[in-house]
């Protein structure tokens, strides 16, 4: 008969309940889906909380003020313009971003991931990446059913330029992910090297530049116009906007016209639009909060230099690695002293005994100093 399913195959499908067996995540849910962890947030209450590099400085008060007032007009009833046009032009001027290139909104930068991962997935397309690095690079392409080839750094953090040219020739990637700063490394890869994957990659190279604001200027948005396989992925989140959620492409116009038809609609909020656009008229504020974060990153860099069992990385982005005897316990120890960080023991090999703190304002920058003073001298390290 027209209209009627076939029961018999595909997916359980049930006519009584009392007649057949409960259906199951296993039945339905792909294995290696199940076989992953959720993306874990650590409970921060009543902590200093250093764990997830945000800007520490709200907006001054007669800012919030202003925005409340805009916030009590935006039209919540009706959904957003889906083309952001007032945004679109806040960051093109906030940013100097040319009129040649197109602007790609999401819903934080993990959206965009998604976006990129779903725009390649073919069968045995593979994404690529350095490793360790950001990690939702791996999990978002294993969600796409995406192969996934992570090229370790040199012990160091540097960049293996002849172990990433190799993988890029042995597996073709359609997609090469670069952080750039590295989270959690904090560094910045060679320029030139970087410009070799590029050219060496055939297909796109995706130049994350989350925490381009504290990294002096360093970025390739000019380079755009060079190379037809780039774009550039960034987030005001780390400018001390992360509970707006919101993350940008910029790239040619023939490719964000492709990932557009991906993004679902309305996926930035009414509210959303209204106040990154008003932050980002602001953007002298929130570039002078991050010239204060990269101060600090400079005295905090300079103490932790100076503490018996402590080895801390260059950083160019608003957080610093460091490395210990026992990163478990010393984490465990500061939890417990009321300052939060980032336990990266056991997430890649590299990262042994390795822990990422957060720049903070000064005073949770002491906190941590003298939290982990103590906690290394409990040890006796």
């Amino acid at each position: 008969m027209l209209g009627i399913p076939n029961i018999e195959a595909g997916y359980p499908h049930r006519l009584n309940n009392s007649d057949m067996a409960p259906i199951n995540p296993e039945q339905l849910i792909r294995a290696d889906i199940r076989a992953l962890a959720a993306y874990h947030v650590a409970d921060a209450t009543g902590m200093v909380k250093l764990d997830a590099m945000e800007n520490p400085y709200r907006l001054p008060a007669e800012l919030r003020g202003e925005l409340g007032a805009l916030l009590a007009e935006a039209a919540i009833n009706r959904y957003p313009d889906p083309r952001a046009p007032g945004l679109k032009a806040a960051l093109r001027a906030a940013f100097a971003i040319p009129d040649g290139l197109d602007i790609l909104l999401g819903n934080g930068s993990d959206e965009i991931l998604q976006i990129l991962a779903m725009a390649v997935a073919r069968p045995g397309a593979t994404v690529l990446s350095v490793e360790p690095s950001f990690v939702m690079y791996r999990m978002i392409a294993q969600f796409a059913g995406l192969d996934y080839v992570g090229v370790p750094l040199k012990p160091d953090f540097t960049l293996d330029e002849a172990a990433l040219l190799a993988a890029i020739a042995r597996h073709r990637p359609a997609l090469v992910f670069i952080a750039y700063p590295n989270n959690p490394t904090g560094n910045v890869f060679d320029r030139a090297a970087l410009e070799r994957v590029i050219q060496a990659a055939p297909g796109l190279v995706v130049m994350d530049e989350a925490y381009h604001a504290f990294a002096g200027g360093l970025s390739f948005l000019e380079a755009l116009d060079r190379y037809d396989n780039l774009i550039l992925m960034r987030t005001v989140s780390k400018l001390g906007l992360a509970g707006l959620r919101l993350g940008y492409l910029v790239g040619k116009p023939a490719w964000l016209q492709e990932f557009d038809k991906l993004r679902l609609p309305y996926n930035v909020n009414v509210l959303t639009q209204v106040a990154a656009e008003f932050a980002l008229r602001q953007v002298a504020v929130l570039e002078a909060q991050a010239a204060e974060i990269v101060a600090e990153r400079g005295r905090l860099h300079a103490a932790l230099m100076q503490q018996s069992g402590v080895t801390v990385f260059d950083s160019q982005a608003n957080f610093l690695l460091l490395r210990v005897a026992d990163a478990v316990k010393v984490f465990t120890g500061l939890k417990a002293r009321g300052v939060l960080i980032k336990n990266l023991h056991g997430a890649h090999p590299l990262l042994d005994n390795c822990l990422r703190v957060t720049v903070g304002a000064p005073e949770e920058n002491d906190a941590f100093l003298a939290a982990l003073t103590a906690e290394l001298e409990a040890r006796g390290s």
